[in-house]
This record gives C-alpha cells, sequence and structure tokens, in this order.
C-alpha cells in the first residue's frame, strides 16, 4: 500500500466528520424551529481492498442524512390537536353565548318581576297615572332586554360565520402548501435520498392544518401523501388540493355550510364526520348552542307576550274599552328549502305559513317539515333540527301539541319539498312595547263582586278577575248562594255548597273550598271564564253577586290577576306538561348554558393536556436535545482533528518520499 491510501482515509474522514459537523450545526441552529426532526448523518464502511497480507480498509462513507421521525407519533399528536383546538374553540364561544344570560338584576327574570310587580301600585292606585307609566316603562325595559338579547345572537352568529369565512382561508392556503410540498418531495425523490426539510416541512402544515379539522394521512410510494377529512373526503391527493367553501344553508341564508368543491360543483360535508379542529367547533356552535339559545330566548318571548297580552285583553282600561296589546314581537316563520319545486316565474310551488294558537304548549325548538309520504292531505313528517327524530303527524296535532298551526298554500307539497320551522326562533330581536298610553293598561276587571250585607260567615272578597275566553258578559249579573257544608271529599278540608245563578237563568251547583278559586274551572255546566277567590269561609245563606263593572278607575281586578303572572306555569307546558313560571324557565336557560360552560371547559382542559403530552413524545423523539448535540459536536470535533492528523502524517510521508527520491 502507498501513501495515498493513507490521504484517501485521511481526506474520507475528515469529509464524514464534516458532515456530521454540519448537521449537528444545522440541529442546533433549529433547535427551537417549529416541526424540526433531529437530523443525523448516516456513515458505512466501503468493502475492503484485497492485498497479499489481507484485507485493509478504505475509509468511511456517508451514505445519507436521516431524521429522528416517528409516523405513529407524529399522527397522534397531529390528532389530539386537533381534538384540543375544537375543545377549545367551543368553550371559547360557549363562554361568549354565558355572557347574554346574566343573573341577578340584569337578566330577563328579574326585568319580568320588575314589570309585574310595578303592578303593584296600580292595583293599590287603579286611577292613578305616574303608576301606570311606571308599569309602561318597566315594559319597555322588558322588552328591550328581549331585543337586546335577540339581537346579540344575530351578532353572534354573524361572528361564527366570519370566523369561519377566515378559517376556510386558512384551510385553502395550508392545503396549497402541502401539495405543493408534496410535489417537490416528489421530485426530490428520484435521487435516493429524503429530503429531511421538505419531510419536517410537510408535516408541520399537516399538523398546523389540523387545528382547524381533523386530518388522517395515506403514504404513496413517491413520497407524497393524500390528506383526507370528513371520514374519507380527498382534501390533498398528490401535488393537487381541493378548496373548501361555505355555502348558504338550504333553508337560512345567515347560517352556512361547509361544503368542498368538486368537478360538478359544491358537495356539503356532514358535520358530525368532522370530529376535530375550529371548524367543527364553530359548525356545532352555530347548529347546536346559538340555534338552542334562539329558541330559549324565544319561547320566553312570544309566551310571556302571549300571556300579558291576553291578560290585558281580559281587563277594560280607563275609557272602559278592552285593553290591546302591550307587547308585539315577530311571527313565527316557514323557511322553504332552496331546493324545493318551483314556478316558472321562479317563486316557490308550494308555501306554507305558521301560527301561533297556544303559546304555553310552545317549545324551544325548530323543525324540519316534509309531506308525509302517504300523500295524505294535511298528513306531515317532523323532524326536531338538529339531529331530532321523526314523527308523522297530521296538522291538528302540530297544534294540539306544540302549540302552533301549520297552513298550506300554492300547490301540494312535493316528495323533495321541505321547511324549517321556526315558531319562537325569530321572537326576541323585534320584541318591542306596543301600547303608549298610561291610560291603556287595562286594569280594572269587565266584572265587579259584592259580597251581600246580611252575610253572616266572615267571607270577603279576595280577588275577582276575568281568566279567559270562556267570560260571556250576557251571563252577568250572577248570584252566588252559599249552601251547607260538604264533607264528602275526605282529601279536601270541610266545603261549602252553593249555587249560582247566571244571567241567562243557567243554574250551576258547586262547592267552594277554603284556598280554591271559584268560577274558572270545569263545573258541571262548564267553565265560566271568571276567577274568584275569598279570604275566610261563608255560611249558609250568604251571597255573592257578580255584576259588570260600572267604575274603570277605581277597579283593580284584573291588575291583580297580572300579580298572579308570578307564579303561573305559563312557559314550556308542550315540553312536559307542567310549565315554568319565567323566572324558572329563564333559571333554567342560565343553568343549561352554565352547565355546557363547564363540560366544555373541562373537555378542553382534558384534551389540552393530552395534546402537550402527545407532542411531547414526539418532541423526546424528533427534537433536539442541545445537551445532546453539543457532546456530538464535542465527538465529530476530535474525530475531525484525528481525521487531520491522518491526512497531515500522509502528507509528510509522501513529501519524505519525493525528498528521498530527489536525491
Amino acid at each position: 500500500m502507498g501513501t495515498s491510501a493513507l490521504l484517501s482515509l485521511g481526506m474520507r474522514a475528515m469529509f464524514a466528520n464534516q458532515a456530521a459537523l454540519q448537521t449537528i450545526g444545522q440541529n442546533i441552529a433549529n433547535a427551537n424551529t417549529p416541526g424540526y426532526s433531529r437530523q443525523s448523518v448516516t456513515l458505512t464502511t466501503p468493502e475492503g481492498q484485497f492485498t497479499g497480507s489481507g484485507y485493509f480498509g478504505k475509509g468511511v462513507n456517508v451514505q445519507t442524512v436521516t431524521r429522528a421521525h416517528n409516523e405513529f407519533l407524529t399522527k397522534e399528536a397531529a390528532g389530539s390537536k386537533s381534538v384540543a383546538f375544537m375543545d377549545a374553540t367551543h368553550a371559547t364561544q360557549l363562554i361568549q353565548l354565558e355572557k347574554l344570560f346574566p343573573p341577578g338584576e340584569r337578566g330577563l327574570g328579574q326585568a319580568a318581576n320588575q314589570f309585574l310587580n310595578a303592578m303593584v301600585d296600580v292595583s293599590s292606585r287603579p286611577s292613578d297615572l305616574s303608576a301606570r307609566q311606571v308599569v309602561l316603562g318597566r315594559a319597555n325595559e322588558l322588552a328591550s332586554r328581549f331585543a337586546s338579547t335577540g339581537q346579540q345572537l344575530a351578532d353572534l352568529q354573524a361572528g361564527v360565520v366570519s370566523d369561519l369565512r377566515t378559517n376556510v382561508d386558512v384551510v385553502n392556503q395550508l392545503s396549497k402548501q402541502i401539495a405543493a410540498a408534496n410535489d417537490q418531495i416528489a421530485r426530490a425523490n428520484g435521487t435516493g435520498h429524503t429530503s429531511n426539510d421538505l419531510l419536517d416541512k410537510r408535516d408541520q402544515l399537516i399538523s398546523e392544518l389540523s387545528q382547524y379539522v381533523k386530518v388522517s394521512t395515506l403514504p404513496s410510494s413517491d413520497g407524497t401523501v393524500g390528506v383526507f377529512i370528513g371520514g374519507g373526503q380527498r382534501l390533498v391527493l398528490g401535488n393537487q388540493a381541493q378548496d373548501l367553501t361555505l355555502t348558504p344553508d338550504p333553508y337560512d341564508g345567515s347560517r352556512v355550510q361547509l361544503s368542498i368543491d368538486e368537478a360538478n360543483g359544491a358537495r356539503v360535508l356532514d358535520e358530525s364526520s368532522l370530529t376535530g379542529g375550529s371548524l367543527s367547533a364553530l359548525l356545532k356552535y352555530q347548529n347546536k348552542d346559538l340555534q338552542d339559545a334562539r329558541n330559549l330566548v324565544g319561547q320566553m318571548a312570544v309566551a310571556m307576550a302571549e300571556r300579558v297580552n291576553g291578560q290585558q285583553k281580559l281587563g277594560l282600561d280607563l275609557s272602559g274599552t278592552a285593553g290591546s296589546n302591550i307587547f308585539s314581537y315577530a311571527p313565527p316563520r316557514a323557511l322553504p328549502s332552496n331546493t324545493n319545486a318551483r314556478n316558472p316565474d321562479g317563486s316557490f310551488a308550494s308555501t306554507l305559513s305558521l301560527s301561533v294558537t297556544d303559546a304555553t304548549l310552545l317549545r324551544a325548538e325548530s323543525y324540519v317539515l316534509k309531506a308525509d309520504p302517504s300523500g295524505v292531505p294535511g298528513q306531515y313528517v317532523m323532524t326536531t333540527r338538529p339531529g331530532g327524530t321523526s314523527v308523522s303527524l297530521s296538522d291538528t296535532q302540530i297544534e294540539q301539541q306544540y302549540g302552533f298551526t301549520v297552513t298550506a298554500g300554492g300547490a301540494p307539497m312535493g316528495p323533495n319539498d321541505s321547511f324549517l320551522l321556526e315558531p319562537v326562533a325569530q321572537a326576541a330581536v323585534t320584541m318591542k312595547r306596543e301600547l303608549d298610553a298610561p291610560s291603556g293598561i287595562a286594569a280594572a276587571s269587565p266584572i265587579t263582586a259584592v259580597t251581600g250585607t246580611a252575610n253572616t260567615g266572615t267571607a270577603t272578597i279576595a280577588s275577582l278577575s276575568v281568566a279567559n275566553s270562556n267570560f260571556a258578559p250576557a251571563q252577568y249579573p250572577v248570584a252566588i248562594v252559599f249552601q251547607g257544608v260538604n264533607n264528602t271529599d275526605p282529601s279536601k278540608p270541610p266545603g261549602v255548597d252553593y249555587v249560582m245563578t247566571m244571567n241567562d237563568g243557567t243554574i250551576v251547583n258547586g262547592t267552594w273550598y277554603p284556598g280554591e278559586a271559584m268560577g274558572n274551572y270545569p263545573l258541571p255546566a262548564g267553565d265560566f271564564g271568571f276567577r274568584l277567590a275569598l279570604n275566610g269561609v261563608p255560611k249558609a245563606g250568604d251571597t255573592v253577586n257578580i255584576d259588570p263593572t260600572k267604575s274603570v278607575a277605581t277597579n283593580n281586578g284584573n291588575a291583580q290577576a297580572f300579580l298572579g303572572l308570578q307564579k303561573e306555569t305559563f312557559i314550556g307546558r308542550g315540553q312536559n306538561g307542567v310549565g315554568a313560571t319565567l323566572t324558572d324557565a329563564y333559571a333554567t336557560a342560565m343553568s343549561d348554558i352554565g352547565s355546557r360552560v363547564q363540560g366544555a371547559a373541562y373537555l378542553s382542559e382534558v384534551s389540552t393536556s393530552v395534546a402537550s403530552n402527545a407532542e411531547s413524545v414526539r418532541s423526546s423523539q424528533a427534537g433536539v436535545n442541545l445537551d445532546e448535540e453539543a457532546a456530538r459536536l464535542m465527538q465529530y470535533q476530535q474525530g475531525y482533528q484525528a481525521a487531520a492528523k491522518v491526512l497531515q502524517t500522509g502528507q509528510t510521508i509522501f513529501d519524505e518520499l519525493l525528498r528521498i527520491a530527489a536525491r
């Protein structure tokens, strides 16, 4: 062997150590670069050279530069990050929603109580215009709070759409960058070496994409990866990227759906298939949480307005006429799907309209209505939106169970036609006080009760008001004569029988029990639409006469009926048959939103911790440890110096040989 072999060994060793030092320097430089994977040089020994004295080594080869990468851990980190961002986004949005349901004096429940409490002074001083003005002021404040809450919900909806558009734009940019990285990697793949920095860049882009939508990846033989979303929908394949887009909700233009552009148009992605990322959270928040909140507030607004307006119409104002509405709100609406059949002029062939018939039965829900496959007129399939079960109902059953009527118009609904029914969703945003004149408050009852002067019992009139539409003025005056004590019902305290004679000669027999009212519960002859409450106990022969009211300025019967609304369960009877007071309904709404916030915050905390742990595990294998790199730097520095010494020694020997040969 000559000196050239020694020189070759030294050169190869220097190059190998220099390559290692360069790679270590790259690692140190990118120790804090997001997504960077630690790189290392792969060294191999070439086949030795045979001589008569055996095989002599030919030094070292630099085979390639590899990166510390674990595909499983990388996917796990990206997937857990996707879930963490979904939960964090959902929690953030719900916190904003919770602010619309404040407790205490700023809440809707307190505003309703203040409005009804203002009737106390009107009840005490029916003709006092200043007391009536306070009632109107409280009514205006209540309506304004409902309207403000409704408008803020609409603003939150607009904000969600804006956030969705921003996220979709980012996703489209990232998917195009991933496609471009795929193209570069495929071009470099033919060299036989991997482009580590490009692979890191692509992994980092996929990790960033996971923040917005959960993805799955599938590697290809050319080094590219396919990126899929929504249960297998292609987003990136090779160097081609599909665009996500937002398309209007088929019923409500203020809401949007997530779609993907395809050759034959945009295809809507099922929300349930998007199981991670901020896009999934925003869609869930829009379709579930915001919709539920709108329906909850709308249900309270309609029930309150209808009950107050109904009681107002049962009384008399200072002019002696029946009261007019105190509140108004947006009527229920039926929104046709944009795919419904149309007339030649572009209008929809089938139309639907809704009207509230019993506000106490209204539910905090929206529905999708389709014609029943049986083809029977007036028979429908109604599905709670979103995600509810479908039931087949007639228009009569809908009215009886849900408190609103469905009126069809135009051509019969086709099998592909559908409508979104929103009985209460839009009610709050337009709620306002209609009554402006203080004298218009119907504080007086149309009837007045007077006890007989010859009565011997302790019974006095506690209150008298018209209770419902069964009240018929032609039946008054009414005379009530009490009879003997009745002990026939062991479940009740002793009562007193009475005979009630109407103006038209109708005679009704009944029994009065302490604590119960007379007149507005079914008797053998029916419900007479008035509510008479007594204090004390009447005796046999005592009388009570109910006459048409002559002085509305001194009568407070209807004002007292308003006070009773505070304890009346007139909200949501259609859901449980019992209903709730407005205060209880608002407390339930606050509790519902609050529990969602707590649940979302807990999930966010857990998923964030899981994502952090997954990233830590990935980084422990792929990340740069500066202490380790410093040790390796010293190792290869010494190797480089030793290789230089070998080269220097070879050079010295070579020079000495030349000097000897020159003699």
